[in-house]
């Protein structure tokens, strides 16, 4: 397939295949934890295999060209006049995270783009973080290349890079999960993340006779035309109201449940004190999923799994009747454990804890019932799990 890609890139750049490099970067499923990472909680996703292929070519001047071999428009920007091809519909992305690299102290030099994605957009398995930190890890390393700087790239870093160029350039207030799972994600295992200081913890995924089967709405959504940003402005609305109790919180993850019991009453908005109920107790359900995982109880997991969605559909408000569906569905199948929505929501995905011998029935009931019910056809993916951003030798 690499092969192929060269090619291809050769038909769009020209000249031969010398100095092409390949780096990726994968998308990502969170098991649990949705909505609380810019509340500076827990999170718990795993990178998969699907991924976004870069290849990366440098040039003698100062222009970066993008291009994805599913669009085939050409982009053609200025690294020294970033800031004006903010409003691009496709490209803003891989420009955003040259500009906070640049801002940085990145030493960054022209180059030749191309993009190969195999994340479906807009699916909730976080496409624009792949995105985000494949472009990172190509430019950071063309970088270095061409300025004879010979250091280990810091993936942590490039993943708060890759935040702040969704914060800054695209407009979109997200937490830092998706970037930092494509950035340090392992080949089986899920990532227990603290958000708030980003530690972290590698945890096996034994899933026995399980998968994790991916559902897919085919519903597009776009973070910035959506309510996600409404959301992160009731949170914060709503831990004002509770530092008049606990004045020495600095976000919604320092709020327990038995506080959030006690000081409900603060929360004078119906709609706010909704939603940080849901942050609350989904703060918990993360620390209560890791130790079933740890303790290979995938049935207390599926049922925390179940709880996490209906918050999402009742307290959240983010799942809608694609999800929904989906999810009532999938819980009707024998040999299945639990099913929620993942991502952002408004569309998307949802992963199902399912038993092996019931994959065939899940994907064929769960799919007729959803087009039957929304009027066009589902996707379904059997997740596997695998490694974040890395350079691939040709």
């Amino acid at each position: 397939m690499i092969n192929v890609l060269v090619e291809t890139f050769i038909k769009y750049f020209g000249g031969t295949s010398e100095g092409i490099r390949v780096f990726k970067a994968p998308g990502r499923v969170n098991l649990i934890g949705e909505h609380t990472d810019y509340n500076g909680g827990f999170v718990f996703p795993a990178a998969l295999t699907m991924c976004t292929t870069v290849l990366a070519r440098p040039r003698s001047d100062r222009k970066i060209n993008l291009i994805a071999t599913d669009l085939k428009q050409m982009v053609n920007a200025d690294l020294d006049n970033l800031d004006q091809y903010r409003d691009l519909k496709w490209g803003n992305y891989q420009l955003g995270v040259a500009d906070e690299l640049q801002k940085a102290g990145y030493p960054l030099c022209g180059c030749d783009l191309m993009y190969y994605d195999k994340v479906p957009l807009g699916s909730g398995l976080s496409s624009s973080a792949a995105i985000e930190i494949a472009t990172a890890l190509a430019l950071v390393s063309l970088g270095f290349a061409a300025n004879g700087i010979n250091r280990e790239i810091d993936m942590v870093e490039l993943a708060l890079i890759s935040q702040r160029a969704e914060h800054n350039y695209v407009g979109v207030k997200c937490g830092i999960m998706d970037q930092f799972a494509s950035a340090m994600g392992k080949k089986d295992m899920a990532i227990f993340l603290d958000c708030r200081d980003l530690k972290y913890e590698l945890v096996p995924l034994k899933m026995n006779d399980y998968k994790l089967v991916i559902s897919n709405t085919n519903k597009k959504r776009s973070l910035g035309e959506g309510k996600y940003n409404e959301r992160r402005r009731e949170c914060e609305e709503g831990l004002l109201m509770l530092q008049k109790a606990l004045p020495g919180i600095t976000c919604l993850r320092e709020v327990s449940v038995e506080d959030f019991v006690k000081y409900e009453n603060l929360i004078t908005d119906e709609t706010i004190k909704k939603r940080v109920k849901h942050v609350v107790y989904e703060n918990q359900r993360v620390l209560e999923s890791v130790k079933a995982l740890k303790n290979n109880d995938l049935t207390a997991f599926g049922k925390l799994m179940n709880e996490s969605h209906d918050s999402l559909r009742d307290l959240y408000e983010v799942t809608g009747n694609e999800l929904d569906t989906l999810v009532n569905e999938a819980r009707k199948i024998n040999g299945v454990l639990g099913s929620r929505m993942t991502g952002a929501g408004f569309g998307g995905c949802t992963v199902s804890l399912v038993h092996k011998d019931s994959i065939t029935e899940f994907i064929d009931k769960v799919g007729e019932a959803y087009e039957k019910k929304i009027g066009y056809a589902a996707s379904f993916y059997i997740s596997e799990i695998g490694d974040g951003g890395r350079e691939e030798v040709i």
